[in-house]
This record gives C-alpha cells, sequence and structure tokens, in this order.
C-alpha cells in the first residue's frame, strides 16, 4: 500500500507552521494494517483506516481518536498521494474544523 510509512506535515490549510510544529515535528504514520497515529500541534490521536478506490484513483479514508489539548477529540479523514513522496490530506473535527494539510514522506 502506497500509504504505509511516515509522512511529516509541512503545510496545513487553517494552521501555520508554528502551531503545527509546536510539540513535534507534524506527522501522520500509517501501517500495514490500516492503523497508525498522528500528532499537529497539541492535537493527537490514533487513526484506523482503509484504502477506498474512486474514479480518481485511490485514496486512505480513516477515522480518528485522540485529543486536542488534553480534551477527547474524535473525527474523520482522507489521505491521496500526489507521487511518491508527497500526499494531500484532510482531517476533520467531528462536529468543528476541518483542514486540508500537505505531507511529505519521512
Amino acid at each position: 500500500m502506497k500509504f504505509i510509512g511516515t509522512w511529516h506535515i509541512n503545510k496545513m490549510e487553517l494552521w501555520n507552521e508554528d502551531f503545527f510544529n509546536m510539540e513535534v515535528q507534524a506527522y501522520v504514520t500509517v501501517d500495514e494494517g490500516g492503523g497508525g497515529d498522528f500528532q499537529f500541534g497539541l492535537v493527537s490521536g490514533q487513526i484506523d483506516g482503509e484504502v477506498i478506490k474512486n474514479k480518481s484513483g485511490e485514496r486512505f479514508e480513516f477515522t480518528w481518536d485522540g485529543n486536542d489539548e488534553c480534551d477527547e477529540a474524535a473525527g474523520s479523514g482522507w489521505l491521496q498521494v500526489q507521487d511518491d513522496n508527497s500526499l494531500e490530506g484532510n482531517i476533520k473535527f467531528h462536529g468543528g474544523d476541518r483542514s486540508l494539510f500537505w505531507a511529505t514522506r519521512a
């Protein structure tokens, strides 16, 4: 699966680099079983997803649960590989913000 690995987030639609890299280099990781984790800013979570095929190709769609500044948080998202070393993604908070992001393979 081309989504497997760690991806460093280098741009987010809603938040600037000072925020999303404030604690660690922002990242998303996907393992071969469709699990993984992510962190940006003070938001972190565990993901559970699968590859979905559509007319425009494949994307990895997932749900997540974790925390946002120590408060429980959950949501969904997707990843779409642009080339071997970059992807575009979307992270959504249940009932809240949604942001596109861009990442490169670590």
